[in-house]
């Protein structure tokens, strides 16, 4: 699943959580699918971080370089 879809089905169980009357095995078990689904995308956002971090520090240093050479 992509991010995007990760999110969209995160968002259903949070719905399915706060408004149905769920027998608590049924609860517990999109619970957990919740926490799994939760943790990726929080994994791939700190990911995405890190390489903007990467890109921004290149950027920022390419900079500093061609300033140097006026």
């Amino acid at each position: 699943m992509s991010f995007a879809e990760d999110l969209e089905r995160l968002e259903e169980i949070v719905r399915r959580l706060e408004g149905d009357q769920l027998p608590l095995e049924e609860a517990l078990g999109i619970y957990e699918e919740g926490v799994i689904i939760a943790r990726k995308c929080f994994s791939f956002l700190e990911d995405a971080r890190r390489r903007i971090e990467i890109l921004s520090d290149l950027s920022a240093s390419e900079g500093e370089a061609t300033q140097g050479e006026d």
